[in-house]
C-alpha cells in the first residue's frame, strides 16, 4: 500500500480528491488507457476534478501525474514482495515450525503497549549473547530495557519489579534454576513473561506466558562445543519479532495521522 500522507500533506484535498487520488492509486495499470474522462466517471464526479486534483499535487496535468505518480506505486509493491520475501525466508527453517506466526504478532503488539514500562532481559552463560543484542536492538527503538547476566547480583532484577512490564529469558536448556526463578517472581508480580528455548518441554517454558521454542540439534551438548543452530536462530527469531514491530509502529503512526 502506497503511503500518502506526505504526498497529500499540507495540499487540502476535499473528500472527493481523496477518494479520486486513492482510485488511481490502486487502478494504476489502466490510468493511462481511462483517461480524464474514464476516472472521473468511474468515481462519479467530473473532469475539472481531477484537473484540480493534479493541480493541488503540483503536477502539470493527468499524464504529468500518472508518470510521476507510477515510481511510487512501483516501490510500494517492491517493499510489498520485500516484505513477503523476508517472511518466507523463515519458513524455510524450523522457526514456524515450532512458533505461531500469531504469538509473533502478539509479542509485537505487547512491545507497543508497554507505556512506558520497561522491559527486563535475562540469561546466562551462552544465552547471554542473544539477550544483549536485542535489548541493544530495543533501546535503539526507543524502548526502555535492562539487561542482566548471571553475573549481576539478584538486586538488579528484584529492585526494578515496579515499572516492570515485561521479563524476557533465554534458556537454551530450559532448566536453567536462575532464569526459571526470575520468571515465577516476575509472574507473581502480575509481569508478562516471555521464554526462548529448546524446543523439546521444558520447565521455563511451561511457566512462562508467551513461550517461543527453537529447534536444539544437540541438546546434550552442555558445554555448546558442537556446531549447532540453535543460537543463530535465537537471533532469526528476533530479527523476525523486530521485523512485526516496526509493522507495529507504521499502524500506531497511520493512528495519529
Amino acid at each position: 500500500m502506497v503511503d500518502l500522507s506526505k504526498l497529500t500533506a499540507g495540499k487540502n484535498l476535499t473528500e472527493v480528491e481523496d477518494s479520486v487520488l486513492h482510485y488511481i492509486i490502486e487502478h494504476m495499470d489502466s490510468m493511462l488507457k481511462m483517461g480524464v474522462r474514464g476516472v472521473a466517471k468511474e468515481n462519479y464526479t467530473s473532469t475539472s476534478t481531477i484537473m484540480r486534483l493534479t493541480k493541488k499535487l503540483g503536477y502539470s496535468g493527468f499524464v504529468d501525474m500518472y508518470y510521476k505518480l507510477l515510481p511510487l506505486v512501483n516501490r510500494a509493491k517492491d517493499n510489498e514482495d520485500a516484505g513477503m520475501q523476508f517472511i518466507n525466508s523463515f519458513c524455510s527453517n524450523s522457526l514456524l515450525k515450532y512458533n505461531s506466526y500469531e504469538d509473533i504478532r502478539e509479542f509485537a503488539r505487547r512491545l507497543g503497549r508497554l507505556e512506558g514500562g520497561y522491559v527486563f532481559l535475562y540469561a546466562t552463560g551462552f544465552s547471554a549473547i542473544p539477550v544483549e543484542y536485542l535489548t541493544k536492538k530495543l533501546l535503539v527503538l526507543g524502548i526502555k530495557c535492562i539487561y542482566s547476566n548471571g553475573m549481576d547480583s539478584i538486586g538488579v532484577f528484584e529492585n526494578n519489579l515496579e515499572n516492570m512490564k515485561m521479563l524476557i529469558v533465554v534458556s537454551r536448556s530450559g532448566e536453567t534454576d536462575w532464569v526459571a526463578d526470575r520468571v515465577k517472581t516476575a509472574r507473581e508480580n502480575g509481569i508478562f513473561t516471555v521464554s526462548f528455548t529448546n524446543e523439546a518441554e521444558n520447565r521455563v517454558s511451561s511457566i512462562t506466558d508467551m513461550q517461543f521454542r527453537i529447534e536444539d540439534s544437540n541438546k546434550l551438548d552442555d558445554r555448546n562445543m558442537m556446531a549447532n543452530t540453535f543460537f543463530p536462530n535465537v537471533f532469526m527469531l528476533m530479527e523476525f519479532l523486530i521485523y512485526e514491530y516496526h509493522k507495529v509502529l507504521q499502524n500506531m503512526d497511520k493512528k495519529e495521522e
